[in-house]
Parts: structure tokens; sequence; C-alpha cells
């Protein structure tokens, strides 16, 4: 799964796909954060916190990219989404669609050394949408990281041929749990939103590079993958035979459902999943949850989070 080898013709030489294979420990985190932002955790964070134990808060976020269109534009979105982040305080969070200034502004907002980032634009450096993921730096250690394309050639920077139009990627990360010691995977992922066979061999690329992993090490993956959950190839190459399980559907308790994809028109009761927290068939999953958080009617994007409280 590391990086080795990158041609000419996409921009990127040996040496910097070395870099990228490098162990964190080695060269330190190339991950982006910003100045610590305003104000302080909402109460009702630090109370749902209070009785969680050893459990990991986890969140997968399609942020909608930052535009400057009205009257969903990120400067409107962004207090909204400041406001959310802060009163759920996810202990991991994997992003879609971010890009740079936007993540940059997240990190600011989140607050550095609280929070730190890890993340590569899909078409190279800071260039296009992030598979970024954030993490709460008083709980996780990332210990090394990657990246890798949805296509033919999954080392190859902006790779895409699959039939997609657009660039798809994976970010993952190996983390040390501060409060438990215990490691784990994250793999953050968004699937194309017009091929189905993109998506397709994209869902077997993910699981052939899991199996990769090592096998005692719980694995949590986010995304975006732009098929509703159940009734599909691609959900059943992820969440079958035992290698993967839908944390909406094994929570001990959950919230209500709705579609997750709602385009800033009224949300969906009972519609379908297409962002997903998957997990290792051990995790263990408190609690699952649609986030509808909005503000005077503004919403921080067009999906809406979905999260879990999971013990590894």
């Amino acid at each position: 799964m590391t990086a080795a080898r990158f041609s000419r013709r996409g921009g990127i030489r040996t040496a910097a796909a070395a870099a990228l294979a490098m162990p964190l420990a080695a060269r330190g985190v190339t991950a982006h954060a910003a100045p610590s932002g305003e104000g302080a955790p909402s109460a009702e964070a630090a109370s749902a916190g209070a009785g969680e134990g050893g459990a990991l808060r986890t969140m997968t976020f399609n942020l909608r990219y930052a535009s400057d269109t009205p009257p969903h534009s990120w400067p409107e979105r962004r207090p909204v989404t400041r406001a959310l982040l802060r009163r759920e305080e996810p202990h991991l969070i994997g992003t879609q669609e971010g890009l740079y200034a936007q993540l940059k502004d997240i990190a600011a907002d989140l607050g550095r050394p609280r929070y730190d980032w890890i993340g590569t634009g899909r078409a190279g450096g800071s260039r296009d949408e992030f598979m970024a993921v954030f993490y709460d730096t008083r709980r996780l250690l990332p210990l090394e990281y990657d990246h890798f394309w949805l296509s033919d050639q999954p080392r190859l920077i902006g790779s895409a041929t699959w039939g997609n139009t657009v660039i798809r990627m994976v970010t993952w990360v190996r983390f040390r749990d501060l409060r438990t010691g215990r490691e784990l995977y994250h793999l953050n992922t968004h699937f194309d939103h017009q091929s189905q066979p993109s998506r397709e061999r994209s869902a077997a690329l993910v699981a052939d590079r899991l199996g990769g992993l090592d096998p005692a090490l719980p694995r949590l993956i986010t995304g975006d993958f732009n098929v509703p959950a159940h009734g599909n190839p691609v959900y059943d190459t992820l969440v079958g035979e035992g290698k993967l399980t839908d944390t909406w559907d094994t929570a001990e308790s959950r919230s209500k459902l709705y579609a997750t994809f709602h385009g800033y028109k009224p949300l969906v009761p009972d519609g379908e999943r297409i962002d997903w927290i998957l997990a290792s068939p051990k995790v263990r999953v408190r609690r699952a949850e649609i986030n509808t958080y909005a503000r005077d009617g503004q919403f921080p994007s067009d999906h809406l989070p979905v999260q879990a409280l999971v013990d590894l």
C-alpha cells in the first residue's frame, strides 16, 4: 500500500513517492493545522464524553467543496460547520471534498494543538479535493499513513482509469489510541458519483488493500460511497463474508434515519444512506447517528455527517 514509483508524466518523482511511504516516526507528520480558533467545546459534548470510557467518537463528513455561491457558500457554511464540530468533538473525522484553503479553515476552527490533520490533494499536493483525516491529538497518535488512487495505477497520483471523469482516492492512517494503547487502521475515501463500474472496482481494490493490513488490528472505513447501503455490489463487496460490518446496522442504539445527501432541500426520513462508517466485525458500536444539525436554516454541507461511537 505504500507509494513506490510515480511516472514523470504525472509530475511526481520517485523521491517524492518514497517520502510518502516513510513512517511518520521517521519524518514527522506532513499534516496541516492552523492556530486555535475562538470559543470552547460545548457543554453537551463534555457531558456526553463523561460516560464514554475508552470509546472513540468517529465521524464521516462530506464537507461540500468550498464555493462562493450564495446561499450555501463556504463563508456562510463555515460558522455552522465550526459549531457542529465543536459541539460533537469527534476524535476521528474522515472528510471528503475539502479543498486546501477550506481544510485550513476547519483546522483553525478546531484549534491546534488539540486537532491536526493528514491528507493530500487528489491531483497531488494542494490541488483538487482531499480525503483529509482530522484527529484529536490528545487521543490519537498517527504512526504511518499513505494514499492510493482508485484506478489500475493506484500508486500514480491523479490516475483515473475506470471510466470515472473525476479522480478518486483513499487516504489511510495507522493510529495508536493514546487512552487504550491499542492501534487501529483508518481508511477514508470518496467513490465516484457517476460510474457504477468505477465504484465496483474501487470497492474491490479497497477490499484487497484491507486484506494486506495487519489482521490483528481493527479498522474503520469512512466515506461517501455514492450508493445506498444494502442491495448494491459495492456494499456487498465491502460488507460481506465477515470482512466488515456497517456500524449503522450493528449499533446498540441509533438516531432517526435520514437520507445522508439532502442537497440543501428538506430532509428525507428513512432515505438512502450513501455515507457510511464501516468497521471490523469485533468492533463494538455503542451508538450510530445521522447528525441533522443546522443553524437558522443553514446546514454545514449538502450531506449530513454520520457518526459512530465505537469500542475497538
